[in-house]
């Protein structure tokens, strides 16, 4: 059975990350040797021995927050975990990037986004144990 092999090429890319939001933010922060973490924002660490992480600074679209209302509405942000807004954030910011429009159906179904995340769901877990 023949293989249909199809070219696929990289013409945008996209970050979220700890170290802020944004490619050339977060280029410009690696290149200064800085670091993403920081002291923990989004839960109280007072019963816990580590009081710093490595999380996505969030905030106004600005100086590198991330801002998921400008990916998603509140209702729908509730509905799934942060690392899938994060990762829709980086997709928008990839074909932005990229300079690609959809136009049609056809187009949309040409269009496609790799996606790097080192481990997901951990609020899901953490509430369900």
């Amino acid at each position: 059975m023949a293989m249909l092999l199809r070219r696929v090429v990289v013409t945008g890319v996209g970050a979220v990350t700890p170290l802020g939001s944004g490619v050339e933010y977060v280029w410009d922060r690696l290149l200064k040797s800085e670091s993403g973490a920081a002291k923990i924002q989004s839960f109280d660490t007072d019963d816990l021995s580590v009081k710093i992480a490595c999380q996505v600074p969030l905030g106004e679209s600005t100086g590198g927050a991330f801002n998921p209302d400008d990916h998603l509405s509140p209702k729908d942000q509730r509905k799934m975990d942060q690392f899938i807004i994060f990762a829709l954030g980086a997709a928008a910011e990839a074909i932005e990037d990229s300079g690609w429009t959809i136009d049609s159906d056809e187009d949309a179904w040409k269009t496609g986004v790799m996606i790097g995340s080192g481990i997901g769901g951990l609020e899901t877990i953490s509430e369900a144990a």
